[in-house]
């Protein structure tokens, strides 16, 4: 029995969930796409025809430039939902920018984006369009399987579905449950490839130029460098905080304590016995703090098992099910570990704490330099990095080595974070793929 219920989650996970997920995101795109994309290119037409007929063109082109942005940054994100990420290629606006209308015109049209979103605007209503297929073969298919054109051929004088337009008697109305089936079959299994094809075609038109990434990057670059300075700073001011308050209060008063009982031990040695008792025990608890203070620095796990054997550990430690796929040839460097270690272990925190989920699935790979985590959970979803949920500051621990990090969490989930750390691998370590759970 258990193993047929793991076999009917498989195939919910594997064919059911992303042929619905593709469907509704069909529908989303389409009514997307033809409706703002449309009257986005209108709106931009007009208001470039305006600069040279009465210059309210020079106002009114930056506000619409702000609509198709929107716009775009709408089909980005779907396209995250999606499985296909798509980057945002937009500079930051300048100061002077936001002085005056002519100069915030001159920005706008001086960005190459600008004119990208425009040429995709047309192109993407059509293959946007064409995405409404997602949706209507799936749904026309589950027509025919729950049998509502028997229902309606039995109460109307007129219907057709599939080959019988329209249908002649009840055997063909029957006949539709078949046909239904086959609809929804292949509606389930085209739909994600619809909109695999529209977001790719979306990324010709929408992911950054080279020139764009490379700025992009050297921000980025700017940004997790101050960010890294920062946490850094914030970590040592917290080890000096601990140690200060903890650990080295109780070696203090540890110290006060043996000079106390040596100078008890002649006079009272019960007294200076009980002392050194205490000492003992203040002993033991600051040993505690210092190898806590330690953990929370560099796991010995880490040291004693590498991030294979690690995540193991997190794994078993974790209260739900958890299937576990571990394939790497080698150790990346110490501090490439750590990291490696604590992003997968917030992940996993977010996924047993907040999703809802009943099962995890983790997945460590390494292949063209980079090492590649993914966290899945089939929980609820709605995993958003900014929502203050922990994953911000995965985000930053992973961009302090160029790792870079993508949520995807459609409402209903599933929820999947993937994260990436270019490295290079050392010291072959052989960790063959396991189950846990």
């Amino acid at each position: 029995m258990g193993a047929v219920d793991s076999s009917v989650r498989a195939f919910v996970r594997q064919w059911i969930r992303p042929g619905a997920l593709a469907a509704a995101l069909g529908l989303a795109v389409s009514l997307l796409s033809l409706t703002t994309n449309v009257a986005l290119f209108v709106l931009s037409v007009v208001s470039l025809a305006l600069i040279p007929a009465f210059g309210i063109g020079f106002a009114l082109f930056p506000a619409v430039t702000v609509l198709v942005r929107w716009s775009v940054g709408l089909q980005r994100r779907l396209a995250g939902w999606g499985g296909t990420p798509i980057a945002s290629p937009y500079p930051p606006v300048p100061e002077d920018a936001r002085l005056g209308t002519w100069r915030r015109f001159r920005w706008v049209v001086g960005d190459a984006s600008t004119w990208r979103d425009f040429a995709w605007l047309v192109p993407g209503a059509v293959t946007g369009g064409a995405c409404l297929l997602a949706f209507v073969l799936p749904v026309y298919g589950l027509e025919g399987v729950l049998l509502v054109p028997v229902v309606l051929f039995l109460t109307i004088d007129w219907y057709g579905y599939g080959v019988f337009w329209p249908m002649d008697n009840l055997v063909q109305a029957v006949l539709s449950v078949p046909q239904g089936w086959l609809f929804l079959s292949a509606g389930m299994v085209a739909a994600p490839w619809l909109l695999w094809l529209h977001f790719r075609f979306a990324g010709f038109f929408l992911a950054p130029t080279r020139a764009q990434e490379l700025a992009l990057r050297v921000r980025h670059l700017t940004a997790t460098r101050a960010d890294t300075v920062d946490t850094q700073a914030a970590e040592l001011r917290r080890i000096e905080r601990d140690l200060h308050d903890g650990a080295q209060a109780r070696l203090v008063a540890l110290r006060m304590s043996i000079g106390l009982a040596e100078k008890l031990m002649a006079d009272d040695p019960a007294a200076a016995q009980r002392l050194l008792t205490e000492a003992q025990e203040a002993s033991g608890r600051a040993l505690v703090e210092l190898r806590d203070l330690v953990r929370g620095i560099y796991p010995p796990v880490l040291a004693e098992r590498g991030l294979a054997g690690a995540v193991r550990a997190l794994a078993l430690a974790v209260p739900l099910p958890v299937d576990l796929d571990v394939e790497l040839p080698g150790s990346p460097p110490a501090a490439v570990e750590s990291a490696a270690y604590f992003a997968v272990a917030e992940a996993l925190t977010n996924a047993t704490r907040h999703s809802g989920a009943a099962r995890v699935w983790i997945r460590l790979a390494y292949g063209d330099g980079t090492l590649t985590m993914v966290v899945g959970d089939d929980g609820r979803g709605g995993a958003r990095p900014e929502s203050g949920t922990g994953l911000s500051g995965v985000h930053r621990r992973l961009a302090a080595f160029d790792g870079t990090m993508t949520v995807t969490s459609p409402p209903g989930g599933p929820t999947v974070v993937t994260m990436e750390l270019p490295c290079e691998l050392s010291s072959r370590r052989i960790s063959p793929s396991s189950g846990t759970g």
